[in-house]
């Protein structure tokens, strides 16, 4: 028999609707596993998530893992088929595991991705570590460099952990890396563009007949260069027929579609039009994330298309920090050749 724990609240499984713990009853069921080091951080993001909506396929408190640990349960996560993406809160590892945590994560991610958010990165941290788990916490430097041999991508909030989560199960791996920005207000383009060249995101530099094609879809004073600016004065149509251009354009990889709130276009329109064509384009292989930035009035819009598979962030800088997560896996598998010229799905 195996032991997890001790010093744990429990796990939960929500396809077998199981809740063996002390936390929120109500977790939402989706494609995410969360394993935790830390109960208090674990009920309080189970919480978290329900008032995100970010559906979980299981939560497992890990504690001083005197006997099963952080890899036994990624091993079984792995193989888990109602789980696509495996997030961890990490403290440290036990003594003596670094090599077969490496040579396990890196099996395991080439099956799925896999998020970490390794804690005790600081001196001062590293000390709270050991009063609080017992865990070696380690070097920084080490487990940056365990972490990149091993395919794992490094989250540093819970907000980029779980926002990369979103992306990662719900869109598909590209079959290359131009990405075009789709927007109706310039500032929020170019926020995009500098987080695009921060994360080494490749932006396309569209053809000329593809940018003729763009230019109809807006007013004369747009710009059909990246990123596609149909202007302030955008509604439903501008948006709907640029996107199609961009799915049907073998010339793009991937989408980042903007809006900035205006008077002329609900968000809640657009949000229900953006989710018509992605169903239409569902199978073309082509990652799509969105960022609609208004606060309270977009925040329904971003409900809207997140319940509908469509990652949606009330930043331009969210998104694409979101999509460079789904570009840099893409890289790994092709490095470790899991990954050829075929577009495969998380």
């Amino acid at each position: 028999m195996r032991i997890l724990g001790p010093n744990i609240f429990g796990y939960v499984y929500t396809p077998s609707r199981l809740n063996a713990t002390f936390g929120p009853k109500d977790v939402l069921k989706g494609p995410i596993a969360f394993i935790t080091q830390s109960g208090a951080l674990g009920i309080a993001l189970m919480g978290w998530t329900i008032m995100e909506e970010i559906g979980l396929s299981a939560v497992v408190s890990m504690g001083n893992m005197a006997d099963l640990d952080v890899i036994d349960v990624s091993k079984y996560l792995a193989d888990d088929p109602n789980t696509r993406v495996i997030t961890i809160y990490l403290e440290g590892l036990k003594t003596g595991s670094g090599r077969r945590f490496i040579d396990e994560m890196s099996r395991i991610t080439r099956k799925k991705p896999v998020i970490v958010i390794k804690a005790g990165r600081t001196q001062r941290g590293m000390m709270a570590v050991a009063s609080h788990t017992g865990s070696l916490a380690g070097s920084d430097q080490l487990y940056n460099a365990a972490f990149k041999q091993a395919g794992i991508l490094r989250a540093y909030s819970v907000e980029e952990m779980f926002d990369w989560a979103r992306a990662l199960a719900t869109q598909p791996i590209p079959r290359g890396e131009k990405t075009i920005i789709i927007t109706n207000g310039g500032g929020v383009g170019v926020l995009a563009t500098d987080a695009a060249e921060e994360h080494n995101v490749p932006l396309l530099e569209p053809s000329m007949e593809l940018k003729s094609r763009l230019k109809e879809t807006m007013p004369w004073y747009g710009s059909p260069r990246n990123p596609v600016d149909l202007t302030g004065g955008a509604v439903v149509d501008n948006y709907m027929r640029a996107l199609k251009i961009a799915y049907e354009s073998d010339e793009v990889d991937n989408i980042v579609l903007l809006y900035c709130r205006t008077a002329i276009l609900d968000p809640r329109d657009l949000a229900k039009a953006v989710i018509e064509v992605y169903d239409e384009y569902r199978d073309s292989g082509k990652p799509l994330l969105t960022a609609f930035v208004g606060g309270i009035d977009t925040r329904e819009a971003i409900r809207l298309l997140n319940r509908n598979g469509i990652p949606s962030y009330p930043s331009p800088e969210r998104a694409v920090s979101s999509l460079a997560k789904i570009i840099e896996y893409r890289r790994y598998l092709v490095r470790t050749h899991v990954l050829e010229t075929t577009t495969i799905k998380t």
